[in-house]
């Protein structure tokens, strides 16, 4: 929602503006400008990321529309969810979790946390380090190396995606000056026009240098920040569970894990203790 209104706004800001000063709209309707600046671009974008990134963000560029995909609610569920399974592991043992790490899709326990069960990817993190425990993997310090490379890896990923629509806006500008010398060759192809045509052509070349500044500043630059913002929700996601199943390993107490991943997330997304308590206190019965 507020991605729309923030389109909006600097469209009738800039726009309106510029109207309400005397200016004529129709000369800014340069299309073959758009097509070099946003052309150039996306070229630019191919050519300098592999696959999977393009890939990446163009699955992801709804995030800037929708929001991040985890919120506070999902981080209620998530630690409820933690604590349902560290204390089916301090009653029953880590043995208990085996059935539904190796079947999480049938899991009554992943059930209850709907949204954490339908993430695919979200839930095999975890269930690949519960499988460890049923294992017999006791060392929390030499399994915290392993979550953090996968963190890591996890969080570059991404990083990356945001990054090139960050570049793609940081070169908005320079392909806006590109398009207006492009323009001023075609004026200077027309140097025997009359001053009207000439005026029009050249008001068509500095368009160029406009749209490159705005899409750039405008549009793209925010956009690679919204999904950077995005994609640090996700991550915080993994943290929360990593600090919770370290905390646990090291024979804390449900309560007490779960504490030490809601203490990791940052204020937007932390619950209160007593909120998180109150959840807690209500779950359904195993």
């Amino acid at each position: 929602m507020f991605a729309i209104i923030g389109i909006v706004v600097t469209i009738l800001s800039v726009i309106g503006g510029y109207a309400a000063n005397g200016g004529h709209l129709g000369v800014l309707w340069q299309p073959f400008e758009f097509v070099i600046i946003i052309g150039a671009a996306t070229g630019a974008l191919l050519l300098g990321n592999p696959k999977s990134t393009i890939l990446g963000i163009i699955a992801n560029l709804g995030k800037v529309f929708k929001g991040p995909h985890h919120n506070r609610e999902s981080f209620v569920e998530l630690l409820s969810m933690l604590y349902a399974v560290f204390k089916l592991a301090k009653t029953k043992g880590d043995l208990a979790l085996e059935s539904h790490v190796e079947k999480p899709d049938e899991s009554p326990l992943f059930q209850k946390f709907p949204n954490f069960s339908s993430d695919h990817h979200n839930r095999t993190f975890l269930c690949d380090y519960l499988r460890l425990l049923t294992l017999g993997t006791s060392n929390a310090h030499e399994l915290e190396s392993i979550v953090d490379g996968e963190i890591d890896a996890h969080h570059k990923e991404y990083h990356e995606m945001a990054h090139a629509v960050v570049l793609m806006a940081d070169a908005m500008p320079a392909l806006g000056i590109v398009a207006a010398v492009l323009g001023v060759i075609h004026t200077m192809g027309s140097i025997t026009e009359p001053p009207e045509v000439l005026g029009h052509l050249i008001g068509a070349a500095l368009v160029g240098t406009f749209s490159g500044v705005l899409l750039s500043y405008g549009f793209f630059a925010p956009i690679g920040r919204n999904l950077q913002m995005c994609f640090d929700s996700d991550h915080y996601y993994l943290v929360a569970m990593k600090s919770g199943l370290l905390a646990h390993m090291q024979g804390y107490a449900p309560q007490v894990s779960i504490e030490f991943a809601r203490k990791i997330l940052p204020e937007e997304l932390r619950p209160t203790f007593q909120e998180l308590e109150e959840t807690i206190t209500n779950l359904p019965p195993d």
